[in-house]
């Protein structure tokens, strides 16, 4: 999470015309707790029953049960997903290329002028 907060100007302009939305079981205390300390620009969301990670693939079968999956999901403004990281390789520079390419095409900056 510290990357995106540390990339979140460059790749997700600012959260201009972008929604970051982390979800994970953790409490919503834990969460906010987490993002005040941290600085976090960008909203998180509870799940605490695993829902919204299980209806989003966003969970693997282990030896010791389910566990949760480190998951990107890029989804356009008509709730398509458009583009999936699983898992999201977080060390690896090139994965955060790649999610910068996929919002780029997913919500291009559109041109303004003062003309």
């Amino acid at each position: 999470m510290e990357a995106y907060r540390d990339q979140y100007a460059q790749l997700f302009r600012g959260g201009r015309d972008i929604v970051l939305l982390a979800v994970s079981t953790d409490s919503p205390e834990a969460q906010q707790s987490w993002a005040r300390d941290a600085d976090f620009p960008f909203l998180f969301a509870s799940d605490p029953g695993s829902e919204v990670g299980k209806r989003y693939g966003a969970w693997r079968e282990s030896r010791g049960g389910v566990i949760d999956n480190r998951t990107v999901f890029v989804i356009d403004s008509e709730g398509v997903i458009r583009w999936v990281a699983a898992p999201f390789r977080e060390i690896d520079p090139t994965a955060y290329e790649e999610l910068g390419q996929a919002i780029a095409r997913t919500a291009p900056v559109e041109n303004s002028s003062d003309d």
